[in-house]
């Protein structure tokens, strides 16, 4: 599975047939039902066509995509969330955070042995609470943990408004992917965590550095607390599509 994992990291487009291949070559003997199988458990996907992995849970609601044509111009107007896989040296967990699109400030994460809806809860609280502000719009996939009615009341009870990806709309997780890929690459695989204390405390302390110490070539070299906390100075604008009629936000 932490082979499997660097080869979807490695080539995120590859599908299970592929990987299988890429995986023989390494000496491992696995066909391609035992990959999906890997990465139905890893909840891992391809990004383009998508896979079944993050099919919505039975009797769970679908939300529109409300983020087409829309120019992110400054910090909790959109914020993103969600999970990945993280191998360890006995096991594995999974890793959930919430992250504000414009800023790339990781505002929480969470760490949870089962992709369950609890961990997910608790992290978008945690978000609202370190965040300036709650966001206009929150964006995930269709995920079971993310369609679930404990987490949507978690989020509508904020004001805030849900969207979900659609099938071909894979490049919205761009960034946070980024974002996977390099606590991976710099830390989990480097560190080779024990067990989820140790793995806490890792993530603890990478994400604080990424948000607060790591200058970023996109935001023109400053962090993402930086551009977070002090938007102003680093051209933010109210958004175009946000219509505000007395006390509430009418996306248009």
């Amino acid at each position: 599975m932490r082979r499997l994992d660097q080869l979807h990291l490695k080539y995120p487009v590859y599908g299970s047939r592929r990987l299988a291949v890429l995986m023989r070559r390494s000496g491992w003997r696995i066909n391609r039902k035992r990959v999906q199988r890997l990465m139905a458990l890893m909840g891992i996907e391809t990004i383009y066509p998508k896979s079944s992995t993050s099919q919505p849970g039975e009797g769970h609601e679908i939300y529109p995509y409300l983020l087409k044509d829309k120019i992110i111009t400054g910090p909790n107007q959109v914020w993103c969330a969600d999970i990945t896989y993280i191998p360890m040296k006995l096991g594995f967990m999974y890793l959930v955070a919430i992250m504000d699109w414009w800023s790339r400030f990781v505002l929480s994460w969470r760490i949870s042995n089962t992709l369950d809806t609890g961990f997910c809860i608790e992290a978008w609280q945690a978000a609202l609470e370190a965040g300036t502000r709650w966001p206009t719009i929150a964006n995930t996939d269709q995920g079971s943990q993310f369609t679930s009615q404990e987490y949507l009341e978690a989020v509508e009870s904020e004001g805030t408004r849900v969207s979900m990806d659609g099938r071909r709309r894979w490049i919205d997780n761009v960034f946070i992917e980024r974002v996977w890929r390099s606590f991976k690459y710099e830390d989990v695989y480097i560190k080779d965590y024990v067990d989820g204390l140790e793995l806490q405390a890792g993530a603890n302390v990478w994400f604080t550095e990424y948000n607060h110490e790591r200058p970023h070539q996109s935001l023109d070299y400053a962090t993402p607390a930086d551009v977070y906390f002090w938007p102003d100075s680093y051209g933010a604008k109210p958004p175009k599509w946000i219509k505000r009629v007395g006390l509430q936000e009418i996306i248009v």
